[in-house]
């Protein structure tokens, strides 16, 4: 049978549910801050100093590094691991591992913020494409006397 391990200096939000490990510990590591209505799965592991914000969930035996911040209502898929320092903005979902340490990750599936924001930028300008796309393929047709 599971446990669950509470280290030191450790915060813990109302109606946050850590699920124990099926079998080992789940551990919530030293100076860990967890905001309200968290789900932390079983045989997690929340490294030392590491900050998740309200509404956001852990699946279960995820092993997440120390110094992390996770925004609010972010998600993170079940066996996967999170280096030491990584940042994830809200409502981001973790599908994959995150090797780089000290990443910034953005999105539904989360990847590089800096390659979010640009794919972003053309995303917000695909109306006015899609029309300029049917304008050309119009005057094409025009041209070849269709």
């Amino acid at each position: 049978m599971g446990n669950v391990i509470v280290e030191d200096d450790v915060e813990i939000g109302s109606n946050t549910t850590i699920d124990r490990a099926t079998m080992g510990s789940t551990f919530i590591k030293r100076g860990a801050k967890l905001d309200n209505l968290n789900q932390i799965g079983h045989n997690v592991q929340i490294g030392e100093n590491t900050v998740i914000a309200a509404q956001s969930g852990i699946a279960g035996s995820t092993k997440i590094g120390k110094n992390c911040q996770f925004g609010g209502q972010s998600g993170v898929a079940p066996h996967i691991q999170i280096a030491d320092g990584v940042k994830v903005t809200p409502q981001a979902g973790i599908p994959n591992t995150i090797k780089e340490p000290g990443s910034i990750v953005m999105g539904t599936p989360a990847f590089n913020i800096r390659e979010f924001q640009k794919s972003f930028i053309v995303y917000k300008q695909l109306p006015d494409l899609f029309k300029r796309v049917k304008e050309l393929e119009n005057e094409i047709k025009r041209l070849k006397g269709e």
